[in-house]
């Protein structure tokens, strides 16, 4: 997953990184860096917000032509365990858990 972190930056100008995010079986919240991120109602549904320090999240699919961040010159930080599944996406193949669908 591409997750950046929103609070704090200017414009969605945040760090951000390439890796892996567990859901729990509603979709409603997403564990990540051990942050419990819950999705946030009434805005869009990428917006997820951690609970214990209401900073705000952006989660997606990472994109292949690497323009995940909307207005941060830099690319994502890609985490060493999901560097190879991450190369491979941008190579052409399904992401973990995409390959039928």
């Amino acid at each position: 997953m591409f997750v950046q972190l929103k609070t704090g930056f200017d414009t969605d100008r945040g760090p951000s990184w390439i890796g892996w995010v567990r859901f729990s079986r509603t979709w409603q919240t997403a564990y990540f860096h051990g942050r419990t991120l819950r999705r946030w109602t009434g805005l869009p549904s990428a917006n997820f917000v951690d609970v214990e320090t209401d900073e705000l999240f952006w989660l997606s699919g990472p994109k292949r032509d690497r323009t995940d961040t909307r207005y941060g010159p830099d690319l994502p930080e890609v985490e060493e365990d999901a560097r190879e599944a991450y190369e491979a996406f941008l190579r052409g193949e399904p992401l973990p858990g995409r390959e039928d669908g």
